[in-house]
Order: structure tokens, then C-alpha cells, then sequence
């Protein structure tokens, strides 16, 4: 962290922008760690160049537009991050995982306590939602970096595009066009619109009804809670599947050493999520994944396990141990 000379302006724009800045870099990144990582990066670089601040455009115009630089800075060369579903055809529901990829392969979630603001409006916050899905920013890993930031500018954080333009040192016909080729791209790979927000669906109720037949481990149960194209993986395997009944086939064989675990509720990407612990022989429940739930026409769409807990367990607020 920057020292108490942050100037008192610059430190009050920093917390009131810090959850959007949050989430427009992950946006760009596709990482949790990243992402706080780039926001970190933000205000140091803020600290470090207020002086030459003209305030000519508003200090949360000029902190988009250091994020958006240290974003641009950190992907540089680097590969994109997609989801396991990404990659050619489903495994054997019988068989092993297979094979794991470095972290930095998959495209990672967030809690929503740090990317969706407290006091949003209802229409605000379904944006907001569908902006952040698993998903969608999925899909956004598909365009080029500066495509990236300037859909997300545009169309997420609401900037004109001369706002844009002296943002990313560009003209605005440049910034239209890119804004043309990445709403193209992007409608070609955008996922259906989730049920995230839907008043129809008792979201509380289904995740009960989820963590309940897990704990049971009644998978005829948990499969009649599928989508019938769901989608189930566990990065940092590649491994996926799809189906409700390679999904039970899956937890009835190979994943059988699940039951008997426990779940805690939690909030990620938009949706639904639940921290699993599974049986520790040293007493207990261990930490063993994180489960996040996307939701279509009632019901689970995608079910995506992240075994990383170490990482995203204290980030989500779970205990170490049950």
C-alpha cells in the first residue's frame, strides 16, 4: 500500500470506485487474483502520478484509465483463459480426471462482495450479474486486449466514446470500430442470458435443495436438479461432462469419495456457490472445492468446481477447516 501522503481527494475516489475498478479488471483478466493484483497496481501508479492529474476529466475517468493501462500492461503476451467446456469433446463419465493445467489456463471466479456494489438498483445490479457470469467473461477472453477494454468501457462502465478515446490515447472512429468488431465477436460466442436475477426462481430454496442432496448423496435427486445440456468440470482438470446422467454417473464412480461431505452457502460471479469440505481422516471436513452453480430455465446449466482452495477459500471467507 501506498504511504499516508495519498492525497485525501484521490483516496476517497479510490474507495468509492474501488469495487467497479475491481470488477472491470476482472472483466479484462478473467482472474481473481489478478484482478486484485491490477486494482493494487491502480492505486500505486494513482499515488505515484497524481501530481500530474490536470483534472481535466473526473478522478474516476482518470482511475479507469490507469486500470485499464495496467490491465492492458499485464496481458501483453500472455495467452487467454478460457473454461474446461472450451476445450474439444466431453470425457468418459467412468473414467479418471485426466490430466490438470496450470492455474493460469482457466478463466477463475469472484465473490460478489467485491465486485457488486452494496447499494446498486435492482436493473443496475442484473447487468452487473450477467456482466460478471463465468461465462460471459469467458467469452470476453475471446477478444483482442483493447477490443476487451473498450466493450467493457462502453457498454459495462457506461463512458462515452470520447471518453474512450482519450482513455486509450485513440480516435473515436478507431474506438467505434473496435467496439463493432467486439460486439460481433462477442454476440457469435455469448452465452443465453442466466435465470441469476429471475423473481420466478426461489434461488435460496434451489441452493438448499442442492446442498441437500449432496449431503445426502442422493445423485437422483441432484440430477433431477440438472439441465438436461448441463455442464460439469473441476479446473485445473480438463476434464468435462455433460448431461445430468454423465454428471450422476461421475459422482456414483470416480467422485464417490464426495459423499459424506459438507457445504457452506456463499455468492460468486452473479449466482449461485457453496464452499464443499470433504471428510478429513484426521477428523473433520477438509476443504475441497468451490462449487459455482449457473442457472437456465430453472435449472443448473453449469456446475463448475474449482479445486484451488487454498486460493480462493480465505477470499470467499470460508473456514480452513469443519
Amino acid at each position: 500500500m501506498p504511504p499516508a501522503a495519498l492525497p485525501a481527494e484521490l483516496e476517497r475516489a479510490f474507495k468509492e470506485h474501488r469495487t467497479e475498478l475491481t470488477a472491470c479488471c476482472y472483466r479484462m483478466l478473467g482472474a481473481l487474483v489478478e484482478a486484485e493484483d491490477a486494482v493494487q497496481e491502480t492505486l500505486l501508479r494513482a499515488w505515484r502520478g497524481h501530481e500530474r492529474f490536470e483534472g481535466r476529466a473526473s478522478l474516476r475517468t482518470w482511475l479507469f484509465r490507469v486500470a485499464t493501462n495496467v490491465c492492458l500492461d499485464m496481458l501483453e503476451g500472455r495467452g487467454r483463459r478460457l473454461r474446461p467446456v472450451e476445450l474439444p469433446g466431453p470425457g468418459d463419465p467412468s473414467g479418471p480426471p485426466g490430466a490438470q493445467r496450470a492455474a493460469e489456463t482457466w478463466v477463475e471466479p469472484i465473490p460478489d462482495a467485491l465486485v457488486l456494489p452494496e447499494h446498486d438498483d435492482p436493473a443496475s445490479r442484473a447487468i452487473r450479474k450477467e456482466s460478471i457470469r463465468l461465462a460471459f467473461v469467458a467469452a470476453l477472453q475471446h477478444l483482442p486486449p483493447r477490443q476487451r477494454a473498450v466493450l467493457l468501457l462502453r457498454d459495462v462502465v457506461g463512458f462515452e466514446a470520447t471518453e474512450v478515446g482519450e482513455l486509450l490515447g485513440d480516435s473515436v472512429a478507431s474506438v467505434n470500430s473496435a467496439l463493432q468488431r467486439a460486439r460481433a465477436t462477442l454476440t457469435a460466442r455469448a452465452p443465453r442470458p442466466t435465470d441469476a436475477v429471475s423473481l420466478a426462481i426461489d434461488h435460496e430454496a434451489l441452493l438448499h435443495r442442492y446442498i441437500a442432496a449432496f449431503e445426502a448423496y442422493d445423485m437422483d435427486a441432484l440430477a433431477s436438479m440438472l439441465h438436461d445440456e448441463v455442464v460439469q468440470s473441476m479446473p485445473p482438470y480438463a476434464l468435462w461432462l455433460t448431461g445430468p446422467a454423465a454428471v450422476r454417473t461421475w459422482m456414483l464412480g470416480t467422485g464417490k469419495g464426495c459423499r459424506g461431505s459438507r457445504f457452506l452457502p456463499t455468492a460468486a460471479n452473479g449466482g449461485l456457490a457453496v464452499g464443499q469440505y470433504r471428510i478429513d481422516p484426521a477428523g473433520g471436513h477438509a476443504p475441497w472445492a468451490l462449487h459455482v452453480l449457473e442457472l437456465q430455465d430453472g435449472k443448473i446449466i453449469s456446475l463448475t468446481a474449482f479445486l484451488d482452495t487454498a486460493t480462493l477459500f480465505p477470499r470467499f471467507g470460508l473456514p480452513a477447516h469443519l
